[in-house]
């Protein structure tokens, strides 16, 4: 009788996690996804921080099969690429305009980029947000003033500054009321703003229930601290060799280099996990 794994959901991060260090899949990821989906009839699906066109491309990668739906924009929202439909969102609220705001008044020099469904808006933007967003296909609207930037429907706010100023920047950051907001590391040059309670953690868990998975059998790859949430919150952690030793202490699996194939690596294990 052929394995079920129907009940199992798998989510991935993509640079560094499905994607090698040179931004391409390798043939073992894809083989074993479609064995995943196709054969055993898995849920996978991709957690990024990315909106939807810039995940979509992505997405469209992965071998052909009925998908779980995606987290965008580092669990602000839920996507359906299968019926094209937004199932969740949470914005950042009042509260995290006024840290943006704050946070030009004190680091004048801090360039910010801010995420939405459909548009990305830069505030002083000089070398990092530029080469952030040559990448991301959405329309891009520059701006001086942060107070000119339209407060609509912000998915995530990215600091961005060289690492000796971000350190200054997350420290302010912290003296502020930011009960009602969340914040992750992306790198050591941006640090990322989002809703309450919201990463790529709690929007995982809502694909879950979604779909009517138990949280026992949710699992989680990623290879950077922006994935520390997503790892925390799922039944089965799992992290690529390379990842920081933050995600290695919360691994309950630790998956091979990410050019070697890591969610390969994940699947078999958990097809492994279910042997008869």
């Amino acid at each position: 009788m052929e394995k079920d794994l129907s009940n199992w959901l798998v989510a991935s991060d993509i640079d560094g996690t499905l994607n090698n260090k040179f931004r391409f899949m390798p043939r073992a990821n894809y083989r074993e996804i479609d064995r995943f989906i196709n054969k055993f009839g898995g849920n996978f699906t991709l957690a990024s921080g990315r909106g939807v066109e810039s995940m979509r491309p992505h997405f469209e990668k992965l071998p052909k099969g009925k998908k779980a739906p995606a987290v965008i924009i580092n669990g602000a929202g839920i996507y359906d690429f299968e019926n094209e439909k937004l199932l969740d969102f949470t914005p950042v609220n009042e509260q995290g305009r006024e840290v943006a705001e704050l946070v030009m008044k004190k680091f004048p020099g801090c360039e910010i980029q801010i995420i939405t469904l459909d548009q990305i808006y830069t505030v002083n933007p000089k070398i990092i947000a530029p080469l952030m967003r040559s990448s991301d296909p959405l329309p891009n609207t520059d701006f001086i003033n942060i107070e000119d930037v339209p407060f609509c429907e912000w998915g995530k706010v990215i600091f961005m500054a060289m690492p000796k100023t971000m350190k200054k920047i997350i420290s302010f950051i912290n003296t502020l009321d930011t009960d009602k907001l969340s914040f992750m590391s992306s790198s050591v040059i941006s640090y990322e703003m989002l809703g309450e309670n919201t990463n790529k953690g709690t929007a995982v868990l809502k694909v879950a229930k979604l779909l009517g998975i138990d949280r026992s059998h949710t699992a989680a790859i990623g290879d950077y601290l922006n994935d520390y949430e997503m790892l925390k919150s799922v039944g089965l952690p799992a992290c690529c060799s390379q990842a920081p030793e933050a995600l290695q202490e919360i691994a309950a699996y630790r998956a091979c280099h990410c050019n070697r194939g890591a969610v390969a690596d994940l699947l078999k294990h958990i097809e492994n996990l279910n042997n008869d």
